[in-house]
Protein backbone atom coordinates (compact mmCIF):
# COMPACT_ATOMS: atom_id res chain seq x y z
CA UNK A 1 0.00 0.00 0.00
CA UNK A 2 1.41 3.78 -1.01
CA UNK A 3 2.18 5.86 1.63
CA UNK A 4 -0.12 8.61 0.62
CA UNK A 5 -2.98 5.81 1.60
CA UNK A 6 -1.61 5.21 5.14
CA UNK A 7 -1.51 8.86 5.79
CA UNK A 8 -5.44 9.01 4.28
CA UNK A 9 -6.04 5.78 6.68
CA UNK A 10 -4.68 7.83 9.77
CA UNK A 11 -6.29 11.11 9.13
CA UNK A 12 -9.65 9.69 8.78
CA UNK A 13 -8.82 7.47 11.90
CA UNK A 14 -7.87 10.97 13.56
CA UNK A 15 -11.11 12.76 12.25
CA UNK A 16 -13.07 10.41 14.03
CA UNK A 17 -11.15 10.57 17.30
CA UNK A 18 -11.35 13.55 17.16
CA UNK A 19 -15.39 14.10 15.70
CA UNK A 20 -15.73 11.50 18.69
CA UNK A 21 -13.92 13.62 21.60
CA UNK A 22 -15.82 17.00 20.69
CA UNK A 23 -19.14 14.87 20.76
CA UNK A 24 -17.85 13.84 24.52
CA UNK A 25 -16.94 17.19 25.47
CA UNK A 26 -20.24 18.67 24.67
CA UNK A 27 -22.45 15.83 26.23
CA UNK A 28 -20.16 16.27 29.49
CA UNK A 29 -20.66 19.97 29.22
CA UNK A 30 -24.26 19.33 29.53
CA UNK A 31 -24.37 16.74 31.79
CA UNK A 32 -21.91 18.71 34.15
CA UNK A 33 -24.64 21.58 34.04
CA UNK A 34 -27.28 19.24 34.96
CA UNK A 35 -25.23 18.88 38.21
CA UNK A 36 -24.12 15.23 37.13
CA UNK A 37 -27.66 13.74 37.54
CA UNK A 38 -29.02 11.32 35.10
CA UNK A 39 -32.51 11.45 35.94
CA UNK A 40 -32.23 14.97 35.31
CA UNK A 41 -30.40 15.33 32.43
CA UNK A 42 -32.54 12.54 30.84
CA UNK A 43 -35.13 14.81 31.29
CA UNK A 44 -33.45 17.72 29.59
CA UNK A 45 -31.84 14.98 26.73
CA UNK A 46 -35.45 14.28 26.09
CA UNK A 47 -36.42 18.17 25.95
CA UNK A 48 -33.49 18.89 23.74
CA UNK A 49 -33.55 16.38 21.22
CA UNK A 50 -30.91 17.27 18.31
CA UNK A 51 -29.22 19.72 20.77
CA UNK A 52 -25.57 19.29 19.58
CA UNK A 53 -26.17 20.36 16.16
CA UNK A 54 -27.72 23.62 17.20
CA UNK A 55 -24.62 23.78 20.01
CA UNK A 56 -22.63 27.25 19.38
CA UNK A 57 -20.77 29.26 21.35
CA UNK A 58 -21.52 28.43 25.01
CA UNK A 59 -21.31 30.48 28.43
CA UNK A 60 -19.91 27.99 30.49
CA UNK A 61 -17.30 25.46 28.87
CA UNK A 62 -16.63 22.10 30.42
CA UNK A 63 -14.44 21.89 33.31
CA UNK A 64 -11.80 18.90 33.33
CA UNK A 65 -12.45 18.06 36.38
CA UNK A 66 -11.30 14.81 37.62
CA UNK A 67 -14.15 12.76 37.67
CA UNK A 68 -14.71 14.16 33.84
CA UNK A 69 -11.19 13.01 32.64
CA UNK A 70 -12.51 9.73 34.89
CA UNK A 71 -15.77 9.49 32.90
CA UNK A 72 -13.83 10.44 29.51
CA UNK A 73 -11.56 7.05 30.62
CA UNK A 74 -14.66 5.26 30.55
CA UNK A 75 -16.39 6.40 27.75
CA UNK A 76 -13.47 5.60 25.34
CA UNK A 77 -13.27 1.81 26.38
CA UNK A 78 -17.40 1.61 26.65
CA UNK A 79 -17.49 3.01 23.15
CA UNK A 80 -15.62 0.65 21.72
CA UNK A 81 -17.90 -2.23 21.51
CA UNK A 82 -20.72 0.46 22.03
CA UNK A 83 -19.92 2.43 18.78
CA UNK A 84 -23.57 2.19 17.35
CA UNK A 85 -25.10 4.31 20.36
CA UNK A 86 -25.40 7.96 20.57
CA UNK A 87 -22.72 9.60 22.30
CA UNK A 88 -25.55 10.85 25.07
CA UNK A 89 -26.30 6.94 25.79
CA UNK A 90 -22.62 6.28 25.59
CA UNK A 91 -22.32 9.04 28.04
CA UNK A 92 -24.36 8.21 30.74
CA UNK A 93 -23.53 4.58 30.87
CA UNK A 94 -19.93 5.73 30.99
CA UNK A 95 -21.38 7.36 33.86
CA UNK A 96 -22.68 4.55 35.56
CA UNK A 97 -19.39 2.80 35.06
CA UNK A 98 -17.81 5.26 36.84
CA UNK A 99 -20.02 5.37 39.75
CA UNK A 100 -18.53 2.39 42.15
CA UNK A 101 -15.28 4.99 41.91
CA UNK A 102 -16.82 8.31 42.51
CA UNK A 103 -18.89 6.54 45.91
CA UNK A 104 -16.21 5.34 47.07
CA UNK A 105 -14.06 8.72 46.64
CA UNK A 106 -16.76 10.92 47.51
CA UNK A 107 -17.23 8.57 50.67
CA UNK A 108 -13.41 9.35 51.65
CA UNK A 109 -13.71 13.10 51.11
CA UNK A 110 -17.03 12.72 53.37
CA UNK A 111 -15.67 10.92 55.91
CA UNK A 112 -12.82 13.34 56.11
CA UNK A 113 -15.30 16.20 56.35
CA UNK A 114 -16.83 14.76 59.13
CA UNK A 115 -14.18 14.56 61.34
CA UNK A 116 -12.57 18.02 60.79
CA UNK A 117 -16.42 19.30 61.70
CA UNK A 118 -16.47 16.99 64.90
CA UNK A 119 -13.14 18.19 65.78
CA UNK A 120 -14.01 21.77 65.32
CA UNK A 121 -17.82 22.19 67.28
CA UNK A 122 -15.83 20.14 70.59
CA UNK A 123 -13.95 23.42 70.20
CA UNK A 124 -16.85 25.94 69.76
CA UNK A 125 -17.55 26.43 66.64
CA UNK A 126 -21.16 27.40 65.49
CA UNK A 127 -22.30 26.15 62.25
CA UNK A 128 -25.38 28.68 60.96
CA UNK A 129 -27.64 27.22 58.24
CA UNK A 130 -29.06 29.22 55.32
CA UNK A 131 -32.15 28.16 53.05
CA UNK A 132 -35.02 29.55 51.33
CA UNK A 133 -36.26 29.79 47.99
CA UNK A 134 -34.21 33.16 47.40
CA UNK A 135 -31.98 35.50 49.05
CA UNK A 136 -29.56 32.71 50.54
CA UNK A 137 -26.77 33.93 48.83
CA UNK A 138 -27.13 37.93 49.75
CA UNK A 139 -27.95 37.02 53.73
CA UNK A 140 -24.66 34.69 53.81
CA UNK A 141 -22.34 36.99 52.74
CA UNK A 142 -24.00 40.23 54.51
CA UNK A 143 -23.92 37.58 57.69
CA UNK A 144 -20.37 36.76 56.83
CA UNK A 145 -19.22 40.07 56.56
CA UNK A 146 -21.54 41.45 60.26
CA UNK A 147 -19.91 38.12 61.77
CA UNK A 148 -16.52 39.12 61.07
CA UNK A 149 -16.49 41.81 63.85
CA UNK A 150 -16.45 39.67 66.28
CA UNK A 151 -15.60 35.96 65.12
CA UNK A 152 -13.24 34.13 62.18
CA UNK A 153 -15.65 33.24 59.58
CA UNK A 154 -15.89 30.74 56.90
CA UNK A 155 -18.98 30.53 54.98
CA UNK A 156 -18.85 28.59 51.68
CA UNK A 157 -18.01 30.20 49.10
CA UNK A 158 -20.11 31.21 45.87
CA UNK A 159 -23.15 29.14 45.23
CA UNK A 160 -21.51 25.97 46.95
CA UNK A 161 -25.07 25.04 48.34
CA UNK A 162 -24.56 21.18 47.94
CA UNK A 163 -23.55 18.26 50.00
CA UNK A 164 -20.16 17.91 47.83
CA UNK A 165 -19.42 21.75 47.74
CA UNK A 166 -20.27 22.46 51.41
CA UNK A 167 -17.42 18.60 52.07
CA UNK A 168 -15.05 20.75 49.85
CA UNK A 169 -15.40 23.37 51.92
CA UNK A 170 -14.55 21.92 54.79
CA UNK A 171 -11.67 19.77 53.57
CA UNK A 172 -10.28 22.70 51.77
CA UNK A 173 -10.85 25.63 53.98
CA UNK A 174 -12.36 24.62 57.96
CA UNK A 175 -9.70 25.75 60.37
CA UNK A 176 -9.19 25.34 64.06
CA UNK A 177 -9.05 28.98 64.25
CA UNK A 178 -12.74 29.37 62.90
CA UNK A 179 -15.44 30.21 65.53
CA UNK A 180 -18.22 30.21 63.01
CA UNK A 181 -19.27 28.18 59.74
CA UNK A 182 -22.25 29.89 57.81
CA UNK A 183 -23.57 27.02 55.18
CA UNK A 184 -25.61 27.91 52.98
CA UNK A 185 -28.31 25.26 52.15
CA UNK A 186 -29.89 24.72 48.13
CA UNK A 187 -32.70 22.18 47.61
CA UNK A 188 -34.46 20.88 44.48
CA UNK A 189 -36.40 17.90 45.92
CA UNK A 190 -37.80 17.21 49.27
CA UNK A 191 -34.96 15.62 51.59
CA UNK A 192 -32.06 17.81 50.12
CA UNK A 193 -31.52 20.36 53.30
CA UNK A 194 -31.70 17.55 55.75
CA UNK A 195 -29.06 15.82 54.31
CA UNK A 196 -27.19 18.65 54.57
CA UNK A 197 -28.00 19.40 58.06
CA UNK A 198 -27.31 15.94 58.90
CA UNK A 199 -23.98 16.58 57.54
CA UNK A 200 -23.50 20.18 59.26
CA UNK A 201 -25.51 19.74 62.44
CA UNK A 202 -26.23 23.37 62.61
CA UNK A 203 -26.79 25.33 65.93
CA UNK A 204 -28.66 28.27 64.01
CA UNK A 205 -30.79 28.52 61.26
CA UNK A 206 -32.76 31.26 58.96
CA UNK A 207 -35.14 30.46 56.59
CA UNK A 208 -35.16 33.54 53.86
CA UNK A 209 -38.33 33.03 51.46
CA UNK A 210 -40.53 30.60 49.93
CA UNK A 211 -41.66 30.95 46.59
CA UNK A 212 -42.24 29.44 43.24
CA UNK A 213 -38.41 29.19 42.40
CA UNK A 214 -37.64 25.73 41.37
CA UNK A 215 -41.46 24.50 41.39
CA UNK A 216 -40.96 22.45 38.53
CA UNK A 217 -38.42 20.45 40.68
CA UNK A 218 -41.00 20.57 43.89
CA UNK A 219 -44.18 19.84 42.17
CA UNK A 220 -46.04 22.49 44.64
CA UNK A 221 -45.49 24.97 47.36
CA UNK A 222 -46.31 22.50 50.20
CA UNK A 223 -43.46 20.66 48.91
CA UNK A 224 -41.21 23.74 49.10
CA UNK A 225 -42.28 24.49 52.66
CA UNK A 226 -41.46 21.22 53.54
CA UNK A 227 -38.01 21.34 52.10
CA UNK A 228 -37.26 24.45 53.75
CA UNK A 229 -38.53 24.17 56.79
CA UNK A 230 -36.53 20.65 57.03
CA UNK A 231 -33.54 23.48 58.18
CA UNK A 232 -35.78 24.11 61.68
CA UNK A 233 -36.77 20.40 62.01
CA UNK A 234 -32.65 19.58 62.38
CA UNK A 235 -32.23 22.06 64.92
CA UNK A 236 -31.66 21.16 68.45
CA UNK A 237 -33.81 22.63 71.30
CA UNK A 238 -31.56 25.21 72.62
CA UNK A 239 -30.93 26.28 68.64
CA UNK A 240 -32.80 29.32 67.00
CA UNK A 241 -33.99 29.58 63.61
CA UNK A 242 -34.91 32.88 62.18
CA UNK A 243 -38.24 33.58 60.44
CA UNK A 244 -38.84 35.87 56.97
CA UNK A 245 -42.38 37.26 58.75
CA UNK A 246 -43.38 38.96 55.42
CA UNK A 247 -43.76 35.59 53.71
CA UNK A 248 -47.26 34.19 54.42
CA UNK A 249 -46.51 30.18 54.21
CA UNK A 250 -43.58 30.93 56.84
CA UNK A 251 -45.41 32.86 59.21
CA UNK A 252 -48.41 30.11 59.49
CA UNK A 253 -45.75 27.07 59.54
CA UNK A 254 -46.06 26.00 62.73
CA UNK A 255 -42.23 25.52 64.69
CA UNK A 256 -42.17 23.26 67.53
CA UNK A 257 -38.94 21.67 67.40
CA UNK A 258 -36.53 25.23 68.69
CA UNK A 259 -37.38 28.66 69.13
CA UNK A 260 -37.57 31.19 66.33
CA UNK A 261 -36.98 34.82 65.92
CA UNK A 262 -38.89 37.01 63.13
CA UNK A 263 -37.07 39.38 60.91
CA UNK A 264 -39.05 41.61 57.74
CA UNK A 265 -39.51 45.01 56.48
CA UNK A 266 -43.41 44.94 56.41
CA UNK A 267 -44.38 42.81 59.39
CA UNK A 268 -44.92 44.80 63.03
CA UNK A 269 -44.77 41.72 64.91
CA UNK A 270 -40.97 40.66 63.55
CA UNK A 271 -38.28 41.55 66.25
CA UNK A 272 -35.65 42.77 63.35
CA UNK A 273 -38.61 44.74 61.08
CA UNK A 274 -36.59 47.09 59.14
CA UNK A 275 -38.94 50.58 59.42
CA UNK A 276 -38.32 53.98 57.38
CA UNK A 277 -36.99 52.59 54.32
CA UNK A 278 -35.65 55.05 51.84
CA UNK A 279 -34.53 54.01 48.63
CA UNK A 280 -32.87 55.47 45.49
CA UNK A 281 -30.89 55.33 43.01
CA UNK A 282 -27.29 55.44 45.93
CA UNK A 283 -28.33 52.95 48.55
CA UNK A 284 -30.67 52.14 50.83
CA UNK A 285 -30.91 53.49 54.47
CA UNK A 286 -33.72 52.20 57.44
CA UNK A 287 -33.99 51.54 61.24
CA UNK A 288 -34.51 48.69 63.26
CA UNK A 289 -35.52 49.93 66.51
CA UNK A 290 -33.79 52.59 67.94
CA UNK A 291 -30.87 52.31 65.44
CA UNK A 292 -30.56 53.52 61.77
CA UNK A 293 -29.00 52.13 59.39
CA UNK A 294 -27.54 53.11 56.06
CA UNK A 295 -26.84 51.23 52.97
CA UNK A 296 -24.50 51.37 49.42
CA UNK A 297 -27.21 48.19 49.01
CA UNK A 298 -30.27 49.41 46.63
CA UNK A 299 -33.24 47.36 47.09
CA UNK A 300 -36.14 46.69 49.39
CA UNK A 301 -35.09 43.07 48.72
CA UNK A 302 -31.94 43.66 49.93
CA UNK A 303 -33.21 45.90 53.06
CA UNK A 304 -34.88 42.31 54.07
CA UNK A 305 -31.79 40.37 53.66
CA UNK A 306 -29.87 43.14 55.66
CA UNK A 307 -32.39 42.75 58.38
CA UNK A 308 -32.08 38.96 58.63
CA UNK A 309 -28.33 39.01 58.91
CA UNK A 310 -28.75 41.71 61.15
CA UNK A 311 -30.55 39.92 63.58
CA UNK A 312 -28.55 37.08 63.32
CA UNK A 313 -25.43 39.11 64.46
CA UNK A 314 -27.15 40.54 66.84
CA UNK A 315 -28.15 37.75 68.39
CA UNK A 316 -24.64 35.95 68.51
CA UNK A 317 -23.56 39.36 70.67
CA UNK A 318 -22.47 42.08 67.95
CA UNK A 319 -22.80 45.48 69.72
CA UNK A 320 -25.94 46.69 68.31
CA UNK A 321 -24.09 50.31 68.50
CA UNK A 322 -20.94 48.82 66.00
CA UNK A 323 -23.49 47.12 63.72
CA UNK A 324 -24.15 50.31 61.53
CA UNK A 325 -20.55 51.02 60.42
CA UNK A 326 -20.38 47.44 59.43
CA UNK A 327 -23.27 47.53 57.55
CA UNK A 328 -22.18 50.33 55.92
CA UNK A 329 -19.07 48.77 54.72
CA UNK A 330 -20.65 45.65 52.87
CA UNK A 331 -20.48 44.83 49.41
CA UNK A 332 -23.28 44.55 46.88
CA UNK A 333 -23.46 40.76 46.35
CA UNK A 334 -22.21 40.01 42.43
CA UNK A 335 -24.94 39.59 40.25
CA UNK A 336 -27.81 40.08 42.54
CA UNK A 337 -29.40 43.89 42.17
CA UNK A 338 -25.23 44.96 41.93
CA UNK A 339 -25.21 48.75 40.51
CA UNK A 340 -22.37 49.08 37.83
CA UNK A 341 -21.17 51.75 36.05
CA UNK A 342 -21.67 55.88 36.79
CA UNK A 343 -22.54 58.78 35.12
CA UNK A 344 -24.65 58.11 32.34
CA UNK A 345 -25.15 54.53 31.98
CA UNK A 346 -25.60 52.50 34.73
CA UNK A 347 -26.18 48.94 34.96
CA UNK A 348 -28.53 46.62 37.74
CA UNK A 349 -26.99 43.22 37.15
CA UNK A 350 -29.71 40.85 38.98
CA UNK A 351 -28.21 38.43 36.59
CA UNK A 352 -27.70 35.49 39.16
CA UNK A 353 -30.88 33.97 38.93
CA UNK A 354 -34.97 34.87 38.71
CA UNK A 355 -38.36 34.61 40.26
CA UNK A 356 -41.69 36.45 40.70
CA UNK A 357 -40.44 37.75 43.64
CA UNK A 358 -37.02 38.86 42.66
CA UNK A 359 -37.94 39.78 39.73
CA UNK A 360 -40.71 42.27 41.35
CA UNK A 361 -37.68 43.62 43.43
CA UNK A 362 -35.32 43.91 40.93
CA UNK A 363 -38.61 45.82 38.87
CA UNK A 364 -39.32 48.08 41.87
CA UNK A 365 -35.26 49.05 41.85
CA UNK A 366 -35.82 49.93 38.42
CA UNK A 367 -38.48 52.06 39.09
CA UNK A 368 -36.21 54.36 41.54
CA UNK A 369 -34.18 55.63 38.79
CA UNK A 370 -35.78 59.13 37.98
CA UNK A 371 -34.77 60.77 34.89
CA UNK A 372 -33.04 57.86 33.33
CA UNK A 373 -34.48 55.80 30.35
CA UNK A 374 -35.30 52.47 32.07
CA UNK A 375 -34.38 49.31 29.44
CA UNK A 376 -35.12 45.97 30.67
CA UNK A 377 -32.44 43.50 29.05
CA UNK A 378 -33.86 39.35 30.19
CA UNK A 379 -34.03 35.72 28.53
CA UNK A 380 -37.32 35.44 31.23
CA UNK A 381 -37.68 32.95 34.29
CA UNK A 382 -37.14 29.34 34.39
CA UNK A 383 -37.70 26.27 36.59
CA UNK A 384 -41.37 27.13 37.42
CA UNK A 385 -42.82 24.00 36.23
CA UNK A 386 -46.37 24.65 34.84
CA UNK A 387 -47.02 28.32 36.49
CA UNK A 388 -43.64 29.63 34.30
CA UNK A 389 -46.02 31.01 31.19
CA UNK A 390 -47.90 32.47 33.30
CA UNK A 391 -45.25 33.77 35.79
CA UNK A 392 -43.30 35.17 32.56
CA UNK A 393 -46.43 37.17 31.10
CA UNK A 394 -47.21 38.90 34.16
CA UNK A 395 -43.19 39.82 34.10
CA UNK A 396 -44.15 41.28 31.36
CA UNK A 397 -47.19 43.41 32.39
CA UNK A 398 -45.82 44.88 35.33
CA UNK A 399 -42.46 45.73 33.58
CA UNK A 400 -44.69 47.41 30.68
CA UNK A 401 -45.61 49.88 33.85
CA UNK A 402 -42.09 50.59 34.76
CA UNK A 403 -39.47 50.10 31.71
CA UNK A 404 -38.84 52.33 28.73
CA UNK A 405 -38.13 49.65 26.37
CA UNK A 406 -37.38 45.99 26.62
CA UNK A 407 -34.34 43.71 25.11
CA UNK A 408 -35.82 39.81 25.37
CA UNK A 409 -33.04 37.46 25.39
CA UNK A 410 -34.63 34.25 23.04
CA UNK A 411 -37.20 34.38 20.70
CA UNK A 412 -39.18 31.26 21.92
CA UNK A 413 -37.97 31.47 26.30
CA UNK A 414 -39.88 35.04 25.93
CA UNK A 415 -42.96 34.29 24.06
CA UNK A 416 -45.36 35.47 27.43
CA UNK A 417 -43.09 38.22 28.35
CA UNK A 418 -43.75 39.77 24.66
CA UNK A 419 -47.30 38.91 25.45
CA UNK A 420 -47.23 40.38 28.61
CA UNK A 421 -45.29 43.71 27.27
CA UNK A 422 -47.69 44.29 24.96
CA UNK A 423 -50.86 43.64 27.29
CA UNK A 424 -49.37 45.96 29.36
CA UNK A 425 -48.93 48.59 27.00
CA UNK A 426 -45.55 49.12 26.23
CA UNK A 427 -45.32 50.08 22.31
CA UNK A 428 -44.11 47.19 19.86
CA UNK A 429 -41.34 49.60 18.80
CA UNK A 430 -39.61 49.51 22.23
CA UNK A 431 -39.55 45.88 22.03
CA UNK A 432 -36.66 43.67 20.51
CA UNK A 433 -35.96 40.47 20.36
CA UNK A 434 -32.67 39.33 20.27
CA UNK A 435 -30.79 36.47 20.53
CA UNK A 436 -27.99 37.07 22.21
CA UNK A 437 -26.78 39.59 25.62
CA UNK A 438 -24.09 41.08 22.93
CA UNK A 439 -26.65 42.07 20.62
CA UNK A 440 -29.26 43.15 23.80
CA UNK A 441 -26.78 45.22 25.05
CA UNK A 442 -25.85 46.89 21.83
CA UNK A 443 -29.75 47.79 21.68
CA UNK A 444 -29.56 49.41 24.46
CA UNK A 445 -26.35 51.61 24.24
CA UNK A 446 -28.03 53.04 21.05
CA UNK A 447 -31.46 54.33 22.57
CA UNK A 448 -31.93 57.72 22.25
CA UNK A 449 -28.39 59.20 22.53
CA UNK A 450 -26.96 61.46 24.98
CA UNK A 451 -29.45 60.66 27.32
CA UNK A 452 -28.42 58.99 30.74
CA UNK A 453 -29.78 55.24 30.48
CA UNK A 454 -30.34 52.37 33.48
CA UNK A 455 -30.34 48.81 32.31
CA UNK A 456 -31.81 46.01 34.22
CA UNK A 457 -30.10 42.58 33.56
CA UNK A 458 -32.52 40.22 35.07
CA UNK A 459 -31.56 36.55 35.08
CA UNK A 460 -29.02 34.82 32.55
CA UNK A 461 -29.80 31.92 31.44
CA UNK A 462 -27.14 28.64 31.57
CA UNK A 463 -26.10 26.64 28.40
CA UNK A 464 -28.68 23.85 28.92
CA UNK A 465 -31.65 26.53 28.40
Amino acid sequence: MNWWIWLIVCAVIALCYAFDMWKFAVNANMFQLNSYKPEVHKAWLKKNQGFMFRQTHGKTPLKWTARVKRMLAAYIIVSIPLFWLFPEKLLLIANSACQPIEKSINLRYKNNALKLLAEAKVNGLKVIGITGSYGKTSVKFFLASLLSAKYNVLATPNSFNTPLGVIRTINEQLRPVHNIFIVEMGARNVGDVKELCDLVQPDLGVITSIGEAHLEFFGSLENTLSAKFELADSLPAHGTVFLNWDNDLIRNRVVNTCRTSRFGVENENAGFNATAIKINSRGSSFSIGNVRFDTKLIGRHNVLNLAAAIGVAETLGVSVDRLPQYVARIEPVPHRLQLLGSGERLVIDDAYNSNPAGSDAALATLSQFKGYVKILITPGMIELGSEQFNANMLFGQKAALIADYAALVGPEQTRPIAAGLHAGGLDSERVRVCTTLKEALNFADNIEPGKPRVILLENDLPDNY
